[in-house]
């Protein structure tokens, strides 16, 4: 994501807790020591860190952006996100004269290395409006879905559905198998009708093949649907897929396969990559 602005003639500075990871930017960016070094000449600051206790921390701790941003500066958080947060960031934004959007992506480490996200953006309409150029060099939907903290709520959604369709997936080759079936001919079969999707094209080969590398590493979704859980008691309501897939991502995450990507949930059925045509 980074690069695709850099190579789009933006002057960008980055700061990461993890400087590895930024060793291929060295050449093209400012890498710097901290977030009050890289934010302080900032027009505009994206984040993307882990969970929302990170997020609080970037931007309301000691040395973070609401402290060394400038007046004026729009922040856009990228992490998926607590809305309940967002909506505590953009107020506090606003207070010191800054800016805020939440704007969680989905399309996984494929959508962010072609540019083709999902962006989601809660925020003031205005902002979006002055962000989106920029929301178009990493993403190909580029949505504004209402005010602050609405961009997670759609998220939120979206990782609903995900969680829905990688646990049919993985039931349904469970089911070939079972039946003695090729699953790599059913897969075929079922990808291009009514049962086709993002998550069938993309993971269902992994699974087939046992190739758990992470696109979107397995702690990082149970924190997403934790966070349905939590936001969805707020109103009373009920989401039983999410909470049943929660449950096998749990049994995952305890046997220490956090790492791994969300399409291991196949492990949870006993399935460690079909084999066969």
């Amino acid at each position: 994501m980074v690069m695709h602005l850099i190579n789009a003639g933006f002057s960008v500075a980055v700061f990461t807790r993890s400087s590895a990871k930024a060793e291929n930017l060295k050449d093209r960016c400012r890498i710097c020591a901290t977030i009050a070094e890289a934010v302080a000449d900032a027009d505009v600051v994206i984040s993307m860190v882990g969970y929302p206790k990170d997020v609080e921390q970037v931007y309301a701790g000691v040395g973070g952006v609401f402290e060394a941003a400038k007046k004026g500066t729009l922040c856009i958080d990228m992490t998926t996100s607590s809305p309940t947060l967002a909506e505590q960031l953009y107020q506090e934004a606003r207070s010191r004269g800054l800016r805020m959007l939440d704007a969680p992506v989905s399309g996984g480490d494929i959508g962010a290395a072609n540019a083709t996200l999902s962006i989601m953006v809660g925020g003031d309409e205005s902002d979006f409006a002055a962000a989106k150029d920029l929301f178009s060099l990493m993403g190909k939907t580029i949505t504004y879905v209402g005010k602050a903290g609405t961009g997670q709520h759609c998220k939120l959604a979206n990782q609903i559905a995900v969680a829905g369709n990688t646990a049919a997936i993985t039931e349904s080759m469970h089911y070939a198998r079972s039946k003695g079936m090729g699953p790599h001919v059913v897969l075929q079969a079922i990808s291009s009708g009514a049962a086709g999707s993002w998550q069938i094209s993309n993971n269902g080969p992994k699974i087939l093949a046992g190739d758990f590398a992470p696109g979107f590493f397995i702690h990082h979704f149970v924190k997403d649907l934790d966070l349905a859980e939590e936001e969805a008691k707020k109103v009373s309501i009920s989401l039983p897929v999410v909470h049943q897939v929660l449950m096998m991502y749990r049994q995952l995450l305890e046997a220490g396969d956090g790492q791994l990507g969300t399409q291991a949930l196949c492990k949870a059925y006993g399935v460690r990559g079909a084999h066969g045509t």
